[in-house]
């Protein structure tokens, strides 16, 4: 079973949580919101899960301790989306809007 990049996973989580943090300031803000639901779902489909919740759960236990195996989906996205939306934090790096969404 392939598992992702530790450096990656916590590359994903840390934008998880910085849009986390952004939307509870702003609520109401369109795009901080398809940002934050962008890194989710990134973050699903790199711990192969349905949730991001439960992707973030499985994120954060596998850089604690190593993953469990049934922690992990045997789909893995070796580099996330590079380059693209989903990789830019909101630190101001081309954090762009949120695509398919209107205010």
């Amino acid at each position: 079973m392939l598992l992702p990049a530790k450096a990656e996973v916590a590359r994903h989580l840390e934008q998880y949580r910085a849009w986390e943090r952004l939307l509870l300031v702003a609520p109401a803000d369109h795009v901080v919101r398809g940002n934050f639901e962008n890194s989710g779902y990134t973050l699903c489909v790199l711990m192969g899960k349905r949730c991001a919740r439960e992707a973030v759960d499985a994120a954060e236990q596998y850089l604690r301790d190593g993953a469990p195996a049934a922690a992990l989906s045997s789909m893995t996205v070796a580099r996330g989306a590079q380059g693209s939306q989903l990789s830019q934090g909101p630190q101001g790096r081309g954090a762009g809007r949120a695509v398919g969404r209107r205010p």
